[in-house]
């Protein structure tokens, strides 16, 4: 799984309009707050649109805001819902399953990549934007932060 710009500025998008959870926030401000070009910014923020996230106001004081509760907006579904599949190879894909022929030899590789997609999943699933607004991130259940000897 890679998180491309889309991914990221949808991020910081709906970070901004968490902030202002209540609010229609301009386009103008959004692009300020995350330093994403306008142009490319409405292309992300008519995806987000579509996908359920946020909705618009139209006229002088339109923009955007938040069409659920930050403790709505899972952080999981946002990333597959622009980017696609978790996992960091097809053959461990949930959605995205695609054959490998060396399964039939036992890969021993495969069991790396499933573990790695279901931390990964684990912790985007786990984390709402309301818990990104808090600074309050979940923990996976490896041992991330141990440093090795």
């Amino acid at each position: 799984m890679k998180v491309s710009s889309k991914g990221e500025y949808a991020l910081r998008a709906l970070i901004t309009l968490g902030k202002n959870e209540n609010s229609v926030t301009s386009i103008k401000e959004i692009s300020n707050q995350t330093l994403v070009p306008i142009q490319y910014l409405e292309q992300i923020l008519l995806l987000l649109k579509s996908h359920g996230y946020v909705k618009s106001k139209r006229g002088v004081y339109g923009g955007y805001l938040l069409k659920n509760h930050p403790k709505e907006i899972v952080i999981g579904e946002v990333i597959r819902d622009l980017e696609g599949p978790l996992a960091p190879m097809s053959c461990v894909s949930i959605t995205a399953y695609e054959y490998c022929p060396l399964e039939d030899q036992g890969c021993l590789l495969k069991p790396l990549w499933a573990l790695i997609r279901e931390e990964v999943a684990l912790i985007l699933d786990r984390t709402t934007l309301h818990d990104i607004l808090e600074g309050q991130l979940p923990v996976g259940r490896g041992e991330c932060g141990k440093e090795k000897d």
